[in-house]
């Protein structure tokens, strides 16, 4: 499991039943949207994990803006990650944050 993957799955796991569009995960984890938007399809489409949701015209175009898929990790989804994490987690040995730091 890549380090970003990992990063997607822990924001996504702070709440899982809480549905997040993709630019919202990508200030979140501080990736940029070339990598968050494969890993988001990934996992939805190559594992189940994720549900992808696209929100209503009325929701988005009172608003002034196109329309924004929303992601959803599914029961199973969150626990295989749960698990995953775990397992990914435990064979990289010290966790460490590869996120940059911020002032």
């Amino acid at each position: 499991m890549t380090l970003q993957t990992m990063l997607v799955l822990k924001e996504m796991l702070s709440d899982p039943a809480k549905r997040c569009y993709g630019l919202e995960l990508c200030e979140k984890t501080r990736q940029p949207s070339g990598t968050i938007y494969p890993i988001l399809a990934r996992l939805e489409r190559e594992f189940g994990w994720i549900e992808r949701h696209k929100e209503s015209a009325a929701e988005h175009l009172a608003q002034g803006r196109r329309a924004r898929y929303y992601y959803r990790l599914t029961e199973q989804g969150a626990l295989r990650a749960r698990i995953a994490l775990d397992h990914a987690e435990r064979s990289r040995g010290p966790a460490m944050d590869p996120r940059p730091a911020t002032s």
